[in-house]
């Protein structure tokens, strides 16, 4: 289980943070050298209570599309075989081949090292599959609940006036974020989690089929999402927000940066294994959206349960947006 919290913990800057031996900063044994929750535990109990109150209409928005709609599967990922045997009072049913990551998803603090074999906290591989460290179990048994503050990329202001195009490997920057949310008319907070509409998912949804297929391919795949830098990495940070989530396939851009080119070319490297941040990718958030256009309101209360999964690298979010 998470350790408990206190609702008010001193955090230090981004340039207050060690710097790591070979660039990059590390946030380990913040919360203590057994933690295995990371910035979800900014989540505490006076600040969930917080989020509750923004609840005003009672309007509930799933976040998750169909486990299928993203097909063929990213990142050389197999297709699940749905299974379903009949008896004679009802029927049952699995699936073979379900890869967790495949849909809306959490990346687990176990998914990214931040040096090889040494993940956050400083744990290895082995103590995250056989001891089930930094695994979407602790997610899992402690729950995510909080405030979601919802930061839609695609509008115009936001690109200075330029065309989008969600289907380009366009790097938001640290002034893009900042534009959006004025725009949303939204203050970042201490645990909030940052949902970053890009419109890809909706954009790929009404792809042929040859551009599908061209996406499965690691090398083929392009998105937009946040630019790499050591920039993006102390903006996040020093909101301190526990968790970014999006509806294209990494957070960042894809293809994404070559992790040895810098220590914040690739940013799951800093983010998950450097800070603890809880990472979530292929949300649909176009309905949520589409909402908070019509009611000028761009925050909600966020709730998801990963699976309580020892050992667990991912976890389908079952998170849903409640306004």
């Amino acid at each position: 289980m998470a350790n408990e919290t206190p609702d008010e913990i001193e955090l230090p800057s981004f340039d207050e943070l060690p710097d790591a031996e070979g660039g990059g900063k590390t946030a380990w044994h913040l919360f203590g050298q057994h933690d295995d929750v990371g910035l979800i535990n900014l989540q505490t109990p006076h600040r969930t209570l917080a989020a509750a109150r923004a609840v005003r209409t009672g309007k509930v928005f799933s976040l998750s599309p169909p486990l299928d709609l993203v097909d063929p599967p990213l990142f050389d990922r197999r297709r699940p075989e749905h299974h379903v045997k009949r008896h004679e009072i009802g029927m049952d049913d699995w699936l073979d081949g379900f890869y967790l990551q495949g849909s809306a998803q959490w990346d687990s603090l176990g998914h990214i090292a931040f040096r090889p074999e040494r993940y956050y906290n400083g744990v290895s591989g082995d103590d995250i599959v056989e001891g089930g460290r930094n695994s979407v179990l602790h997610w899992g048994l402690r729950g995510i609940a909080g405030r979601g503050v919802v930061l839609d990329m695609t509008t115009a202001h936001v690109h200075d006036g330029r065309p989008y195009d969600p289907g380009s490997r366009h790097g938001f920057t640290v002034a893009e974020l900042d534009r959006a949310a004025e725009a949303a008319g939204v203050t970042i907070e201490p645990g909030d989690v940052l949902l970053l509409h890009t419109g890809w998912l909706r954009w790929y949804q009404d792809q042929p089929t040859a551009t599908k297929e061209s996406f499965a391919s690691r090398e083929h795949l392009r998105a937009p999402g946040l630019a790499p830098s050591e920039d993006m990495a102390r903006w996040l940070w020093d909101h301190h927000v526990c968790a970014v989530a999006a509806d294209n396939p990494a957070v960042e851009r894809c293809p994404v940066g070559d992790r040895t080119a810098s220590p914040y070319a690739f940013l799951h490297t800093q983010l998950i294994g450097g800070f603890g941040m809880a990472l979530g990718e292929l949300w649909w958030l176009d309905d949520l959206v589409r909402d908070c256009v019509d009611d000028g309101v761009y925050e909600v209360l966020l709730v998801s349960a990963p699976l309580p999964l020892r050992g667990g690298i991912g976890s389908p979010a079952n998170a849903l947006a409640i306004k």
